[in-house]
């Protein structure tokens, strides 16, 4: 895959996790093409979203709200675990699968 294809598949799917602000700016395209550089697999960056949307949506419902991600950045560490991890993908598709119903939990924001 091309540097324009990765870059604009790790952008879409930026712009598709949830907790995310779905705009895209210019350091979130420099960071996506750094991902490629180094080479990060397409794969990997995916399941850091799923993981990290997880994390942030699997919290008791009366939590204090977190704030919206606005930068591509913020999921280098995650990515750097998943990369770093032993997990299997049959975790990454098991999150996936689990995703909607944490979305449709309804969140008092801590009030």
């Amino acid at each position: 895959m091309d540097s324009a294809e990765y870059v604009q598949r790790v952008l879409d799917a930026y712009r598709a996790t949830p907790g995310t602000c779905g705009i895209v700016r210019k350091p979130d395209r420099a960071f996506a093409l750094a991902l490629h550089a180094r080479p990060v697999p397409l794969a990997a960056v995916e399941n850091a979203f799923v993981l990290a949307a997880a994390r942030r949506l699997a919290r008791p419902p009366n939590a204090p709200p977190l704030g919206v991600i606005r930068s591509l950045a913020y999921f280098g560490p995650v990515i750097d675990e998943v990369l770093e991890s032993s997990v299997g993908p049959d975790y990454y598709r098991y999150l996936r699968q689990r995703l909607p119903h944490w979305l449709a939990i309804p969140r008092s924001g801590g009030r």
